[in-house]
């Protein structure tokens, strides 16, 4: 398998398959969404957008980066998601980085959405689609975040097969910057496990998939326990 990494403004064309990769917290966030009962996650392109599907669905759950605010029930914490019941809900989530490169990608005929605890289901279901080509798409620090490549690099490797252990990598992710502002208390709405929570490998069995249903970017939970299993594991 072929893989590159790009930021997300190093995209000049449409991948066929895209991995959009945010470890601290974007996507970390959305499987513990799916892990509490989540029907669908909402991707919205602005803060706009996110109130205003908040304001005309308020049965739906919206989070967003840094402190609490108005219009919104949550922010984009794992740490503080987890003690949330969504059975049956829609979250509507809008963060700085990762729900930007989802859209980036939008119209690539396979969008992945991944963080280190769907890493191997991502690496799965990226087998099982025979992917010969995969662009990863690293969200922070336009592009140079340590802990998205490194999230990025590892499931590059289990999706080919080559049985890599995942220790080197969360080390990187946790001595990255993104990880050392959140346990500094630089960026808001954190919470004291996040980090933890962010390097947790392999945490849940689905992996992360989004597309466009009408005129929104939707992620869905898709299992992949069933599929084949990793070469060497």
């Amino acid at each position: 398998m072929d893989s590159r990494f790009l930021g997300i403004a190093d995209l000049t064309d449409t991948p066929p398959v895209a991995v959009v990769v945010d470890v601290m917290r974007a996507f970390t966030v959305a499987a513990w969404a799916f892990a509490q009962g989540a029907e669908k996650i909402v991707l919205a392109e602005s803060l706009d957008e996110a109130r205003a599907l908040k304001a005309s669905h308020p049965g739906w759950v919206a989070l967003k980066d840094g402190p609490p605010a108005p219009g919104f029930d949550t922010v984009n914490s794992p740490g503080m998601l987890r003690s949330l019941d969504l059975t049956g809900r829609t979250v509507v989530q809008k963060t700085t980085a990762g729900t930007v490169g989802a859209h980036a990608v939008r119209d690539s005929s396979l969008v992945l959405c991944a963080s280190f605890v769907v890493a191997e289901a991502t690496a799965r279901l990226l087998r099982s689609h025979g992917s010969d080509r995969v662009t990863f798409v690293v969200t922070g620090e336009g592009g140079r975040a340590e802990e998205d490549l490194a999230c990025a690099q590892y499931i590059a490797g289990r999706a080919a097969g080559s049985g890599a252990d995942a220790a080197g990598f969360l080390r990187r992710a946790a001595a990255s910057r993104a990880a050392a502002e959140l346990t500094e208390g630089v960026r808001e709405g954190v919470h004291p496990d996040d980090v933890a929570l962010c390097c947790e490998v392999d945490r849940f069995p689905f992996a992360l998939v989004a597309a466009p249903e009408g005129s929104l970017m939707v992620l869905r939970a898709r299992d992949t326990a069933g599929t084949a299993a990793t070469a060497g594991s």
